[in-house]
């Protein structure tokens, strides 16, 4: 049936229609600034469509190929790896704290609420994963710290609740063991919500560079993110010291805004691509369980 046009439905349009350009315009700035030529950059500032191409910013993070590629190989391994062990897990104690004849549910519920709250801090969390686990300059530093987080627990706590309780109890009665109950019944009635939290995960995984520039020296073992924070900050010593690097670069010439742009897109480029991928799961899984019967 066509629906017939009314002012309240074209506000809302409008609204969305703003709230979309002011997503997109900054986006397609970052972008803009990336292919425009220092000096334009620096004489009309930013602009929607670049007034002098120029490829300067990627030739400047660029001109170490091998570097990028490796750091692009061992953060698409943290990736994939992080997100199907972490989805994994928390799938897993999802399923655990939504069971209805679970005796201490309520109390490892709280407990894991409880832990998203108060974190014991950067000293202990240093001290376990290096003198404990130790998994310094490993690619196991950039995997284990994220593998439970309480917050995604808890959204796929909240989805699972709402399975129906009797379908566990009709595989019970089939025969059918725990595990199999989960991995063949549970985890695909959890699509939406498995979606929903590997999406999360994979950009906690995708962004970090935290990790990195805490526990890896390994250059082996650096990540895309912690590559371009340090290209990032070798581009700004160089903006800043003029005195210091006169004669060894040309700082009339040097790209350090569009170079900072490039790498902007460089480290959020595939995921641009992902995301829209996993859309419809993804607005599916954060809605479904929240209204209450």
């Amino acid at each position: 049936m066509e629906r017939k046009w009314s002012w309240s439905r074209g506000v809302i349009h409008g609204i969305f229609l703003v709230l979309s350009i002011a997503i997109i315009a900054p986006m397609w700035l970052v972008v803009s600034a990336s292919f425009t030529a220092e000096e334009e950059l620096i004489l009309s500032g930013y602009s929607f469509f670049p007034q002098e191409f120029s490829m300067q910013g990627y030739e400047v993070i660029l001109q170490y190929p091998v570097d990028l590629i490796r750091a692009y190989g061992v953060t698409i391994l943290v990736t994939i790896a992080g997100t199907l062990a972490s989805i994994l897990l928390t799938a897993m104690t999802g399923y655990v704290l939504a069971r209805k004849d679970f005796r201490y549910r309520r109390m490892l519920t709280f407990y894991v609420f409880f832990t998203m709250i108060f974190s014991s801090g950067l000293v202990p969390f240093y001290m376990l994963v290096t003198k404990y686990l130790h998994i310094k300059d490993t690619v196991w530093a950039l995997i284990i710290p994220y593998l439970l987080n309480p917050f995604y627990v808890l959204i796929m706590k909240g989805f699972m609740d709402k399975l129906p309780h009797e379908m566990i109890e009709s595989g019970k009665m089939d025969g059918a063991g725990e595990w199999r109950m989960f991995f063949q019944l549970i985890l695909p009635l959890s699509a939406p919500a498995l979606a929903t939290v590997s999406l999360f995960i994979s950009f906690a995984y995708w962004n970090d560079w935290w990790l990195g520039l805490l526990f890896i020296d390994n250059e082996q073992w650096v990540p895309l993110q912690l590559l371009l924070y340090r290209t990032m900050s070798s581009i700004e010593f160089i903006a800043n010291n003029a005195q210091y690097v006169d004669g060894l670069v040309d700082l009339s010439k040097f790209p350090s805004m569009s170079a900072r742009m490039a790498l902007a897109i460089v480290g959020a480029g595939p995921m641009m691509f992902i995301f829209p991928l996993f859309r419809r799961f993804f607005v599916a899984g954060l809605t479904i369980g929240s209204l209450k019967e």
